[in-house]
Parts: structure tokens; sequence; C-alpha cells
């Protein structure tokens, strides 16, 4: 053999022994799963996004892998989400809370602490309470007196203003629990739906109503008017606040170390982060269960019957 030839062999030899000898490549690391919380919007698609940016990095930070914060249009949306293991986690309002633990299975494990007014006193809680209030100079005194009056409410699906009023008209034996869905108009002469809580003070004001109902955790600003040139008659609660859910999908050790990431947004310098995309009045998280947190909600849902047909359907 030539003698370059056989000093190439060796070189390749060599090579070869070097590469055999030489510890393996680390095998490709998989990504982190993706967590995926949906929310029920409360804004703008172009402002929910900026936000909602702002909060994935903060929790992405703490699980050391992606958080992803997405908006159905829809509660069942949101439902359907959690129901079917496309959202890990949700921010929720009572009633859809009730529903995605009934239709999904999911838990509820946090309760939103938020600033609240009840009565005339400013307070930290996870509840809060409604009051059907009439203008100063009605001569009506009790909800018992709104038999056949006209009232207006803000919306058939707000647990404050519709499902706790109505769920108090059975507790004071006002209204009969008949194992079937009530209808307000049974015992008022007529229901407006005004579409908000102001919406129904105007109406009072100006006299097309006899009654409202105006609830604890409305602007400040709002609820001190009313109460300023109203009459309580009656008041309804607690009402449990907004909650975190999860979904059964969702395992340890994630479910802790969200829950943990997720109680850290009550921390002063973090409070913006959640009162800038779901809640303007949030002070903190505390940890709860869907018993506990939802107890009086489920007792005014069964004895109302009321039923979430607009978005469940």
């Amino acid at each position: 053999m030539p003698t370059t030839l056989r000093a190439l062999s060796v070189v390749i030899s060599v090579l070869l022994l070097i590469a055999a000898c030489a510890p393996a490549a680390a095998p490709a690391v998989p990504k982190p799963e993706r967590i995926v919380i949906a929310v029920q919007p409360t804004s703008t698609p172009e402002q929910l996004t900026a936000d909602a940016n702002e909060l994935g990095q903060f929790l992405g930070a703490k699980l050391a892998r992606p958080v992803d914060l997405v908006f159905p249009t829809t509660y069942a949306g949101v439902v359907e989400a959690m129901r079917f293991g496309h959202a890990h986690a949700a921010f929720m309002g009572a009633w859809p809370a009730s529903l995605a633990q009934k239709h999904a299975g999911a838990e509820v494990v946090l309760a939103e602490v938020r600033e609240v007014l009840i009565g005339e006193t400013k307070a930290e809680a996870p509840y809060y309470f409604s009051y059907w209030v009439v203008r100063k100079d009605s001569p009506i005194t009790n909800v018992e007196q709104l038999r056949g009056k006209r009232v207006s409410l803000p919306s058939p699906l707000s647990t404050s203003g519709y499902v706790a009023p109505i769920a108090r008209l059975v507790e004071l034996g006002l209204l009969p629990a008949t194992g079937k869905e009530l209808d307000a108009k049974a015992f008022f002469g007529d229901v407006v739906f005004s579409g908000g809580y102001g919406q129904s003070w105007e109406a009072l004001k100006s006299g097309q109503v006899d009654a409202i109902v105006i609830a604890g955790d409305v602007a400040e600003s709002l609820y001190r008017d009313v109460l300023a040139n109203t009459r309580i008659i009656e008041r309804q609660g607690p009402i449990p606040s907004h909650a975190v859910m999860f979904a059964k999908q969702l395992e340890e050790p994630t479910r802790t170390q969200l829950k943990n990431a997720l109680m850290e947004l009550g921390q002063p310098e973090q409070r913006a982060l959640m009162r800038k995309l779901v809640s303007g009045i949030f002070v903190s998280f505390q940890p709860t269960t869907t018993d506990e947190h939802l107890a009086s909600l489920n007792q005014y849902l069964k004895v109302t019957q009321v039923a979430f047909v607009e978005r469940m359907k």
C-alpha cells in the first residue's frame, strides 16, 4: 500500500475510534407543555390581547413554560373549552363557574377577594350583597309591597341583579319554590331588563319603575349615588365573587404551581395585571373549594331553577 494511503487509513481509523468513544449526543429536550387559561371577555379584543400578553408572561416566568390567555366569545365557550381540555384553567364569574362544575367537571380552587361595598362600608371580601331600593319619596317600605309593581333589573343572566333577588322573594315566602323555573313576572307587574345597573338607576330616577336592585361590586360612584338618593328595603346575599377554575385534566405538580403563581398576583406590585384584564376591584386570590365558594349561589339556583339559556343552548 502506498505510504500516503497507509497514513490516510490510520487517520480515518483514529477518527472512527474517537467518534465511537465520544459520549452520545444528548436527546432533544421536549418543549414544556403550554398552559391555556380562558377568560370571560371584558374589553375590546385589541386591549385584551395586550393585557393578556403581560399577564401570560408573568405566569409563564413562574411556571417555566408558555402561558396563553384566550377569550371565548360566550360563557358557553369557556365551559366547553374546559370540558374538552382546550383550556386548563379559567377566570369566571360565579354563575358560569357553577355551570363549568356541572357540565365540565371543573373545580373552583381560588376565590377573588375584591374591594366591595357592604352597606355603607368598603370591604375586601370574596363575596358581596345586592339591595332592593326605592326612591326616598316612595311609599313602599318592603319588598312585599312590590307585588304587581314595575321593577328594573340589569339582566336575566346577572347573579346579583336577578338570581339572588328572585331567590330572596322565595326565602321571604313571597314566591313559591315549585321545582320549575320561576318567572319574576308572577310576582311583579312588569320586569324591565335594562342592560346594566346604571341604566336601571336612570329608570328609577325618572319614575319609569318603582324599584331597582343595586349591587355592592359596581363602581363606587354609582353605588353611593344610588344609596344617597334611595332607601334600601331588602338585602340579598352573600353572593360569591369571581373564581379561578381548574379543569379536571390539569394534573399535579402543574396544579399547585399554577395556583401558587396566581396567588402571587395579590401582591401590591402585581395587582394591576388582574385589574386591567379581569376585575378593576381585584385585591387578591384566596384558596377555596367549589362547595365553599358557590354554596349560596347554588342554593339560589336550586330554589329559582333559573337557567342560563341564552348562553348555554
